[in-house]
């Protein structure tokens, strides 16, 4: 058996064909992340992860975006999960409730994912929001304390229905205006600066985290690459420093901030040598033309691909319930969701009325 390399891919299509299965073959790649371009139906994405599941030993690591709010990839047949400043919110009000359902959101998200099949969610968002146009809802607050609060709720749900979790983006993109996605990311303050206020939440919770993706951003106080390049951000800080033992992903490598490198293959390999375990290569038009070039995959680096295999099938789901047993806790959890977002809606009105 060929050892899980370290490359996560997009595919382009609800289902696989030859050109696919043979990108999903290739040595290089260790995962699938899926996309609501993958999506037609429950019974077809459970089909499909299938296929995936199927086309290799050891079996391809796949994840998904499924935060609720804006960024959740499967809506039709599953809960609508609401942003977690909705949680924020409500946390201002009522920190037991909001950590409660904390918890709930958690868990019915990753119960809904792993009935599929799926591995892994990248979740949950602990950047503070404190600015930045792209992170907004999806992060819990702009306060360390309610970040830190509903977080360790959302982890705890999340390993209970026996899903490993995602913090994401070390080490902080709530406090910049610019969107990685589209622009370069300059975070221009200082290291003392940010370990008081965008770290606090990664620090306070790494024992919980299982994996961090990391942020596409320069903090150009500490060193003038982004941070998913940086051996002094991975190395020296997160491994050294905050002795984190979890497993370190990258971004996508088709973001705009990620270009500042070079090409693709480039970038590929100083994410590796910066200290990355897990790339994500998310267009299929990006893993068309990275995958052909990677002849010799990784004989450059200084990892071993085995320990490289062996820490991303530490990520791999392990629901204790059936798939049945799961798919009827998530119905249960979303009449709960219902009954809550009621709820909120009455505390929000309240509120306003009150002139709070």
């Amino acid at each position: 058996m060929n050892p899980l390399g370290p490359i996560m891919i997009g595919i382009a299509g609800t289902g696989l064909d030859q050109r696919s299965l043979e990108q999903l073959r290739h040595p290089a790649v260790g995962g699938v992340v899926l996309f609501s371009r993958n999506f037609i139906s429950a019974d077809q994405i459970h089909e499909l992860v299938s296929e995936i599941r199927a086309c290799r030993q050891p079996r391809l690591l796949i994840a998904i975006d499924q935060e609720g709010g804006r960024v959740q990839r499967l809506r039709d047949g599953f809960t609508a999960l609401p942003p977690l400043g909705a949680l924020g919110a409500l946390w201002q009000q009522d920190e037991a409730l909001a950590s409660d359902f904390a918890y709930r959101h958690g868990r019915v998200m990753a119960s809904e994912m792993l009935s599929l099949g799926i591995d892994l969610s990248f979740a949950p968002v602990l950047d503070l929001d404190r600015g930045s146009c792209v992170i907004g809802d999806r992060s819990f607050s702009a306060g360390i304390a309610a970040v830190s609060d509903l977080g360790s709720h959302y982890l705890a749900g999340m390993h209970d229905a026996g899903m490993k979790t995602t913090g994401k983006h070390f080490p902080g993109h709530g406090s910049v205006l610019a969107d990685s996605h589209v622009d370069d990311v300059l975070d221009a303050r200082d290291f003392e600066t940010i370990e008081k206020t965008d770290l606090q939440p990664f620090i306070q919770l790494q024992y919980g985290l299982d994996a961090l993706m990391i942020a596409h951003v320069v903090y150009s106080a500490v060193d003038k690459l982004p941070a998913g390049y940086s051996g002094i951000w991975l190395q020296d800080i997160l491994r050294s420093r905050l002795q984190y033992r979890g497993v370190i992903m990258s971004d996508d490598l088709g973001m705009h901030a990620a270009f500042a490198v070079g090409d693709l293959k480039t970038r590929l390999h100083r994410c590796l040598d910066a200290g990355c375990e897990l790339v994500l290569v998310c267009r299929p038009e990006d893993v068309e033309e990275l995958l052909p070039v990677l002849d010799q995959p990784l004989a450059d680096t200084d990892q071993s691909l085995a320990d490289m295999s062996e820490r991303i099938a530490t990520l791999y789901g392990h629901a204790a319930l059936s798939r049945a047993e799961l798919a009827k806790a998530a119905q249960q959890g979303a009449a709960e969701w219902q009954h809550w977002c009621s709820s909120l809606e009455s505390l929000n009105k309240s509120k306003t009325e009150n002139g709070a």
